[in-house]
């Protein structure tokens, strides 16, 4: 075997191999290791995003509501957490889950998974919802953002 050969070898076996990171690493260069999908938002690898605002849990609360009317996400719930809040929405096929955990009395984290069935997780759309909610943020009458 020739060692042209060899190295199309090595890269067919490779790419074969490493089929599943290449889907996660891709996307990230694309965007730039996650930037268009807001600055600061973390992901885990089974697509729940995460993002802390420095701003009061009632404030990221508002804002969530103002995202979801947003995006055409239907509310379906609202409950109370031991330190926040948890909202349900749904959109299409998709099942919306924001939590939002009050950290300090002016810092607030946000976690959001977006399901499609059981087992599916559309992360894209978690991505745009903590963009729309840093916009809606943003959008909130200065008053209340003194306190921030």
């Amino acid at each position: 075997m020739g060692k042209g050969a060899f190295v199309v070898a090595a890269m067919i076996v490779t790419t074969t191999a490493l089929q599943g990171c290449a889907a996660v690493a891709i996307p990230l260069v694309i965007t730039g290791a996650g930037i268009a999908a807001g600055q600061g938002t973390s992901y885990t690898l089974d697509g729940i995003a995460y993002r802390t605002f420095t701003a009061p849990v009632e404030d990221v609360r508002r804002a969530t509501l103002l995202s979801f009317r947003r995006m055409d996400i239907t509310m379906k719930s609202e409950e109370p957490l031991e330190k926040g809040r948890e909202l349900v929405g749904t959109a299409g096929d998709r099942t919306v889950y924001v939590e939002l955990e009050k950290l300090t009395s002016r810092t607030t984290r946000m976690r959001i998974t977006a399901k499609v069935g059981w087992f599916l997780r559309d992360r894209a759309t978690a991505g745009e919802f903590i963009v729309q909610t840093e916009r809606a943020l943003d959008d909130l009458p200065a008053l209340t953002q003194k306190s921030r």
